[in-house]
């Protein structure tokens, strides 16, 4: 019975990058240039700077880095513990994003209630904090490799499942933060649901979801390296037997 190789990473990972550009690409162009439909009945120029921030740290600060550090394992030379040295830095950055992200868009005179009442934020509230127990649970086996060994082995599958399900409610969280968006803007009086900023968003809205099957595509796929060990130890264990 043949035995099929698996494909390199490297197409996969070329494509998260160009997903990654375009994500960043329309989500800049919807901040610089439709900026105004943000915050359209405030005149204060320190809410509507918080109100851009929100979707650029939520995309490209929480979704984009967290999404590198998943991939570091894919691509980064080095040792393993170089690997989730810089994986754990990028989530920590990207953690860190996500809760400056979540303050702009509470910070002003509305407060957390008036903001706190949509699926969107309920989901977001979730995956921060879902967020932060990964990388905590992370720094801390990172920091105790010897006395949580066994543990580490244990939880390390858990580890990888609910971090791809946390990434992956975050991008599903971007993707109701955009309908609620785009919803409050066409069904303004006189407001058409055919404009620029509706191609815009749903195009980013695309691209996100694009962005989220690569990325986890190439995470859970095995590498050629890990491939040709298994099999040298099965060939080799065949011809112990």
């Amino acid at each position: 019975m043949a035995t099929s190789v698996p494909t390199s990473p490297a197409p996969l990972l070329l494509l998260a990058r160009i997903s990654g550009l375009l994500v960043s690409a329309l989500v800049i162009s919807w901040a610089l240039l439709f900026k105004s439909s943000f915050r359209p009945q405030s005149t204060s120029q320190e809410d509507l700077i918080y109100a851009v921030l929100h979707p650029l740290l939520m995309v490209i600060g929480l979704i984009l880095i967290s999404g590198e550090a998943i991939l570091v394992h894919k691509w980064l030379p080095g040792s393993r513990g170089f690997k989730k040295s810089v994986h754990l830095c990028l989530q920590g950055l990207a953690l860190a994003c996500g809760i400056f992200g979540i303050w702009t868009k509470f910070h002003g005179n509305d407060g957390i209630a008036a903001n706190f009442f949509s699926l969107h934020s309920w989901m977001g509230l979730i995956c921060i904090s879902l967020f932060g127990a990964q990388w905590l649970m992370g720094f801390m086996s990172f920091w105790h490799r010897g006395e949580m060994r066994a543990v580490r082995i244990t939880v390390l599958p858990w580890h990888i499942f609910l971090g791809l399900c946390t990434y992956g409610l975050a991008v599903a969280t971007a993707e109701t933060g955009l309908l609620e968006k785009i919803t409050f803007l066409q069904t303004k009086k006189d407001g058409s649901k055919h404009t620029p900023e509706s191609m815009v968003v749903n195009s980013l809205g695309l691209g996100l979801a694009l962005l989220s099957g690569v990325v986890i595509l190439a995470a859970v796929s095995p590498s050629s390296q890990s491939f040709r060990s298994e099999l040298t130890y099965s060939q080799s264990k065949k011809l112990m037997t």
